[in-house]
């Protein structure tokens, strides 16, 4: 499928222009009735975020008041949810944020919310870039970038989701001390992703040795698109990076 490209994915000249796919295949009535009922319960839209600008990320979840104090966590294109779920689940005393605008996606992430009994997710079905200013600063305890698109062709390489304009945004957001998880199995992402955070101070890799970013991090649930890449013959990398504190260095 050609990726949308159109007058609404920009509607003003200060809106990045988004390349990516909004829907895939017609959803069948169950998922279709679980992004319904997702959205519903766990979407945060562009009023309830502008409202909440002013307050931390927590204030997403209001309906929990005892979360005022907890570490929040983002999921940059969520895929599946099969991750940000997972996490979820194991961390219950913990805040996550999904950003997804795929909406077959954003579907698959409703299902697991409804099936597991989660309520620490909130679902941002947009382009994080319009998201991720209306964050103050220092509010997330760490961030997930995994298997992206990796848009491979040369002149597609603005279209990449780690830019420095995104690595300044997550060095501003998340907070000393904080990780950011990036993963790929693409040849050409995997280089991209490690070029692109050799270009800042502000986060240090943490390997120390190869099985650091050749095996996934402990209690990795897998996701559908991991399962695809290694059935393709693909070996999928990690690169655990670590907010650095420049006062205390």
């Amino acid at each position: 499928m050609t990726p949308e490209r159109s007058a609404s994915n920009r509607p003003d000249p200060g809106t990045p222009v988004f390349y990516g796919r909004r829907h895939g295949r017609r959803l069948r009535r169950q998922p279709a009735e679980n992004l319904e009922w997702g959205l519903d319960h766990y979407g945060i839209d562009a009023d309830t975020v502008e409202c909440a600008a002013a307050l931390p990320p927590q204030a997403l979840f209001n309906d929990e008041p005892d979360r005022e104090d907890r570490p929040v966590f983002l999921e940059i294109g969520f895929g599946g949810g099969e991750h940000l779920a997972a996490r979820a689940e194991e961390s219950p005393g913990a805040c996550f944020i999904g950003a997804e605008p795929f909406m077959n996606g954003v579907a698959g992430l409703c299902g697991h919310i409804r099936q597991r009994g989660l309520t620490n997710i909130r679902i941002w079905p947009e382009d994080v870039r319009l998201f991720l200013p209306l964050l103050p600063d220092a509010c997330l305890d760490g961030a997930f970038i995994l298997f992206p698109d990796p848009w491979p062709k040369f002149r597609h390489r603005e279209r990449r989701i780690l830019q420095p304009v995104m690595i300044d945004q997550l060095a501003r957001l998340i907070r000393p001390g904080g990780e950011l998880l990036l993963a790929s199995d693409d040849a050409t992402a995997k280089t991209w992703l490690l070029q692109s955070m050799l270009g800042t101070d502000d986060f240090a890799w943490q390997a120390r040795r190869p099985a650091d970013w050749r095996q996934p991090p402990p209690g990795w649930p897998g996701t559908r698109y991991m399962a695809k890449a290694e059935k393709a013959g693909r070996r999928s990398a990690w690169f655990l990076y670590r907010r650095q504190d420049r006062q205390n260095p």
